[in-house]
């Protein structure tokens, strides 16, 4: 089985999915002869031409529009918002157009696009270049929104979404294209390639939407996490001597209940991990769902480990981020109470 960097399975993903359906179109800044800011549509319009793969001009409101009239009249476009924090130009075409298609149609339209945001930080990106919005869309009925996390879960997530009719906003954490990282900037970068979900096959599979991983085992507590935050929680668990299960999400909306709710009433107890601002991110979601439907097996308070409610900062952006260290001490209290 080949090894894929994140970059490379997103890549493999649209190649495939260029190869296997004539309405698939990909296009976006800089996506088509530059091969994309990150890499990840290289070689793909020398390959399909520019018909296929193309560049668009710098109006995200102008790609995400035509996309939906694509999408509406039988094409599956596959757009590129160079990083998340831009997408603000395009939203109310997210909102009002393309989640409210099939509603407002009384199904005769849909509008089967798919949103690739490059998103999170750790990359010394500033406010401009960190930003995690993903609650912006989860609170929008009509939408899908996916995280995923590592090279095998990006390559079939980013296939499923391209097949599915709903709109899907694909985040990709831009800290994790080139390899898994656990929050310690100040070490050496660890390869994709040592850890077994860097295994994707060269063609065609799906991992099903609306399907959350259980990435570690464990017993005394659930960390709910998604995109980088998933390898931080594991640091944090390790470091700490605790036996936490930590559940990838994946998929936000819909969620995977049932897989969260079984891990919580199993431990007893729960720490919720995302890099957005704390106030109304999506884990006051997640822990509102918990509440209502594990208040019995709740040992402790549920514990929320998130970014500050300011701009991602530049010269701070470490004490920002949510690290090891302060996921930790988060996991030792809920333990204590």
């Amino acid at each position: 089985m080949p090894t894929m960097t994140m970059v490379q399975a997103l890549r493999s993903a649209m190649d495939v999915m260029l190869e296997r359906d004539d309405q698939v179109v990909i296009y976006g800044q800089d996506v088509g002869y530059f091969g994309g800011v990150f890499r990840c549509t290289e070689g793909l319009q020398a390959k399909y031409g520019r018909t296929r793969v193309f560049d668009a001009p710098i109006s995200e409101g102008g790609i995400v529009g035509s996309a939906i009239g694509m999408a509406a009249y039988g094409l599956r476009p596959v757009v590129e918002v160079q990083f998340a924090d831009y997408f603000y130009p395009a939203y109310d075409q997210i909102v009002s157009e393309a989640a409210r298609l099939r509603y407002r149609s009384a199904g005769d339209f849909s509008a089967p696009l798919t949103i690739r945001m490059p998103c999170g930080g750790g990359i010394y990106g500033g406010q401009t270049h960190s930003q995690s919005p993903e609650s912006l869309f989860t609170h929008v009925c009509g939408l899908r929104t996916v995280i995923p996390s590592n090279p095998y879960d990006a390559k079939g997530l980013l296939i499923a979404s391209i097949e599915c009719d709903d709109p899907v906003i694909f985040f990709e954490p831009k800290r994790l294209y080139n390899g898994p990282f656990d929050g310690h900037h100040d070490r050496p970068l660890v390869p994709w390639s040592a850890r077994a979900s860097s295994e994707v096959p060269p063609g065609h599979y799906r991992v099903p939407l609306e399907s959350a991983a259980v990435f570690r085992p464990g017993a005394e507590l659930t960390v709910l996490a998604y995109g980088t935050m998933v390898y931080v929680c594991e640091a944090a668990a390790t470091e700490s001597g605790i036996d936490a299960e930590i559940i990838d999400l994946r998929s936000l909306w819909p969620l995977d209940l049932p897989t969260v709710l079984e891990s919580v009433r199993k431990t007893g107890r729960c720490v919720i991990v995302h890099e957005a601002t704390l106030t109304s991110g999506f884990g006051a979601e997640l822990s509102a769902l918990v509440q209502e439907s594990c208040f019995y097996h709740l040992e402790a308070p549920i514990m929320r480990v998130t970014g500050w409610d300011t701009p991602y900062p530049h010269a701070q952006e470490w004490d920002y981020f949510p690290g090891p260290e302060r996921v930790g001490r988060a996991l030792r209290e809920v333990l204590e109470q």
